[in-house]
């Protein structure tokens, strides 16, 4: 592959902006011979290097697989703009970092699908890898397509071009996986489907959607979604790592040459969340909660360290300050890590009793924003979501933020929620102003304030999915709305997510396998990194619709009837439904459902253990 590398350096990459992001050669990366392994395998991101990198699970995926003998994984991300246009001028396929391999000749190719707003980037690297972008037009030469992430468990948009869909987590999965394949390319007499066919039944969490018909009703309604030969489940169940603390962590990260969306060491010490909060799709999926013990973390983190050199230290989860011993952890990290300088951060803080505690405890070299979640400002709608929050609680921790030093906090908030009232979006601005000047008496100037607003999305697998999205009309009329309340206090600031980007979101989080149609008609109508605002073009997507005769609203601004088949209700995300429809009603009764770690709610996600409480 030397030839290939020579050619890119001399002729591609001193045309390209940000040439390092292509060459490879990263410290710590791992460079095998394919000819002395039995299945390749590269990892492919469909989002730029910068964004890729800062992805744990990818580097968690990398270590992992290389670590098995017989296989080699290698990396891949989306070309920009400027890159993609010199390898198709320059008729290059698309390639490896680690050893400019052609993706074409990887057994195995596996996506990561973190985000719906990816999925025309996904067709653009499989088309710039001379792969055929449909599943069912694919020889027997062509790698075998594999998807995972959180939008897998709403798969069917994407099944006109994935092979394999893996349904939740890949530590375990994954070394199955590999396995099984290294079998199956020694048999010469299965082919291509047959393989894939045998994959989907010998493995649990996997979904392969050549195996699975789709039905409709005449008024355009899933009929039914169901197998098509024997021996295959007519639900196919996630995997779940069930002792985490002793799941793989890599001793090494790979470090970039060039900086990313997140230069820092991640740390994931718990996975699930027990807060129950009735929009989230990842607080609902990832059950059930599991911790990482302290000394398993304290080791990651120094070997990690060492391993590297960041200067950085994010712990990851989904309710951080919900880990069980987060005192006696910082504590720890604090004696290892302030003579060294290194920052400890959180991703965000759920405003409860112990935010007036963190800030201290997060005390280290730098003072970042503190960053907190609130989702809804008033106080009945926290109710409608179950976001168990008080004022209270989240202006002692923002007076001790200040107290400690922290001069910005940013806030979260969604819009369009269920039962969301005018006066209530109103007090998103009111609350602005208060966490603002709590810092008056503190030292007597404002604080600064960055709010964030995005659209809420009714995602699948919560007590949500039945609810409509709000309509772009609503979405823009709710923004407007915020902005005449004219921040003039220039320490506030006022951003929100692109609204069309949004409510193409919600039609593909809820969507069917129809949507196919559209995601291609958009990729060749010039659909590439929807998930930027410099390239997002909401008309053509619009275009792309009305091309393939497909109505947005049918998807996104339709109320779900409880007895209607939905798109993933053949993927089983081990939430019961009958507690998604309870959530829903206490939601519209403004009831809020306390934390499950304290008394069982019997979702489903710890049916296998006895129930803590009645």
């Amino acid at each position: 592959m030397n030839n290939l590398r020579n050619f890119v350096a001399d002729n591609l990459l001193p045309r390209v902006e940000m040439p390092a992001q292509y060459t490879g050669g990263e410290w710590n990366s791992i460079t095998k011979d394919h000819d002395s392994v039995e299945v390749s395998i590269a990892l492919a991101f469909p989002d730029t290097y910068s964004i890729g990198m800062s992805h744990l699970g990818m580097q968690i995926l990398y270590f992992l697989l290389n670590s098995m003998p017989g296989v080699v994984c290698e990396r891949v991300f989306a070309p920009w703009p400027d890159m993609e246009g010199e390898l198709r001028k320059n008729k290059v396929p698309l390639f490896s970092l680690e050893t400019y391999t052609p993706l074409a000749e990887f057994d195995i190719i596996g996506f990561s699908l973190q985000y719906e707003m990816s999925y025309t980037n996904v067709l653009n690297m499989l088309d710039l890898a001379n792969i055929p972008l449909k599943r069912d037009e694919r020889g027997e030469t062509n790698p075998i397509i594999i998807a995972g992430g959180p939008t897998a468990l709403a798969p069917e948009p994407m099944a006109d071009f994935i092979d394999i869909f893996v349904l939740g987590e890949g530590e375990d999965l994954m070394p199955e996986l590999m396995e099984l394949f290294k079998k199956t390319k020694q048999d010469s007499n299965l082919s291509r489907s047959d393989k894939i066919t045998l994959t989907a039944k010998e493995i649990k969490g996997l979904y392969a959607p050549q195996l699975y018909d789709v039905t409709y009703h005449s008024n355009g309604l899933i009929d039914e979604i169901k197998p098509n030969m024997p021996g295959l489940p007519a639900s196919i169940t996630k995997a779940v790592v069930q002792d985490f603390d002793n799941a793989f962590m890599p001793e090494k990260l790979i470090t970039p040459y060039v900086k990313t969306t997140h230069d820092r060491i991640a740390i994931e010490i718990m996975r699930g969340c027990t807060q129950g909060c009735r929009f989230c799709n990842a607080g609902m999926t990832k059950r059930p909660k599991r911790t990482r013990s302290v000394d398993t973390i304290i080791k990651s983190a120094e070997t990690l360290y060492n391993n590297t050199g960041y200067d950085e230290i994010s712990l990851t989860s989904l309710s951080t300050s919900d880990y069980p011993d987060l005192k006696g952890l910082m504590q720890k990290l604090h004696i290892m890590f302030n003579n060294k300088r290194v920052n400890i951060s959180f991703p965000s803080l759920r405003a409860s009793e112990e935010l007036a505690n963190l800030p201290s405890l997060l005390n280290s070299v730098r003072k970042s924003g503190l960053t907190i979640a609130l989702e809804a400002a008033g106080l009945e709608l926290r109710k409608t979501i179950n976001k168990n929050i008080t004022n209270e609680d989240l202006f002692n921790g923002v007076k001790s933020a200040y107290k400690n030093g922290w001069k910005l906090v940013k806030l979260y908030f969604m819009i369009g929620l269920p039962m969301e009232t005018d006066e209530e979006i109103d007090e998103i601005i009111d609350l602005a102003y208060k966490v603002s000047d709590l810092k008056k008496e503190i030292n007597g100037s404002s604080g600064f304030v960055n709010i964030s607003i995005a659209t809420f999305v009714p995602k699948p697998h919560t007590p949500f999915q039945w609810q409509p999205m709000a309509t772009l009309e609503r979405i823009r009329e709710v923004e407007n709305r915020l902005r005449e309340k004219n921040v003039r206090r220039s320490k506030i600031k006022l951003r929100f997510h692109n609204p069309g980007r949004s409510y193409l979101e919600g039609v593909f989080a809820r969507g069917d396998r129809r949507l196919g149609s559209a995601i291609l008609q958009a990729w060749k109508d010039g659909c590439r990194f929807d998930a930027w605002d410099d390239y997002f073009n909401y008309s053509t997507w619009e275009k792309a619709f009305k091309k393939t005769g497909i109505d947005c609203s049918f998807y996104a601004n339709r109320t779900r009837q409880k007895d209607e088949t939905l798109p993933w209700d053949h993927i089983d995300a081990s939430i019961h439904k009958s507690f998604l429809e309870m959530e829903e009603k206490k939601a519209f009764d403004r009831q809020s459902t306390q934390d499950c770690s304290e008394k069982c709610v019997f979702c489903g996600a710890c049916e296998d253990k006895k129930p803590r409480a009645q």
